[in-house]
């Protein structure tokens, strides 16, 4: 199946965007050319910000290139850990902005009961769980819906957001580094990330340890224009460091029971 290159990488990409990795000798005998081909491939792949190289293949960027459909069943646990520390930022009466991701969704149940939260929300899936909890007040900011984002960051979603002060974001972090700060995989929700970010008076990003040192082509913000970041137990000490010595606030989920 010997193939130019330009149809070879977009097979190559589709598996990185399904979240798989791709190894460089098998994608050659695959598609029955050199290595040295698939080596080019990976490299331009990488250049335009597409896949994460490691030796021997390359890396998707982020889990969150997913569809949300499929991100709300990665590693739930540890999204509920993290979520748990996360909630318990949330003061009475405050009006809370969620943005589209799994992470954010995990937060729905924690949210603290009868303390006359709103919820607002750009997200499909989030917005639903709200509707089961008779205690929250929701504001759902509409327009067309991305499916693979999962909710809606069209202009529709950013005028009806310029109308509003929530108290505290929880942003979506598509994929994170302390070098290069949040990014986003589509331009939209990018631009969407940073009028959430601008409106609201505290910025918190829950962020599983797969996405440290993760990249996306779209640039949000930097890394210490959040106030607040929940990283994992297990996260490294330096990303923690990293952050806190750019001046955002550093919190640690607990950690998991070990499955046996």
């Amino acid at each position: 199946m010997n193939e130019i290159p330009a149809t070879r990488r977009e097979h190559i990409l589709h598996r990185l965007e399904q979240g798989q990795s791709v190894n460089a000798a098998a994608l050659a005998a695959e598609f029955a050319v050199s290595e040295d081909a698939i080596r080019r491939d990976l490299r331009a792949l990488a250049t335009l910000g597409l896949c994460r190289r490691v030796y021997g293949g390359a890396l998707p960027l982020s889990p969150a290139v997913a569809p949300m459909a499929e991100r709300i069943h990665h590693v739930p646990q540890r999204k509920a850990a993290l979520a748990r520390v996360g909630a318990a930022l949330v003061q009475p009466g405050e009006l809370v902005l969620l943005d589209n991701g799994s992470s954010n969704l995990a937060l729905v149940p924690l949210l603290p009961a009868a303390s006359a939260i709103t919820v607002v929300t750009n997200s499909i899936t989030i917005a639903a769980a709200v509707l089961q909890r008779s205690d929250l007040q929701l504001l759902m900011l509409g327009g067309s819906v991305d499916a693979h984002v999962g909710g809606c960051i069209d202009a529709i979603a950013l005028r009806q957001l310029a109308d509003l002060n929530p108290d505290r974001c929880f942003l979506g972090a598509c994929a994170f580094s302390a070098e290069q700060g949040i990014s986003a995989f589509h331009l939209a929700d990018a631009q969407f990330k940073q009028a959430a970010l601008a409106a609201a008076r505290h910025s918190v990003v829950l962020l599983t340890s797969e996405k440290l040192q993760t990249r996306a082509p779209f640039r949000v913000c930097a890394s210490a224009a959040i106030e607040c970041y929940v990283l994992e137990a297990d996260a490294p000490d330096v990303s923690a460091q990293a952050l806190e010595q750019g001046g955002s606030m550093v919190r640690r989920a607990a950690a998991l029971p070990i499955s046996t």
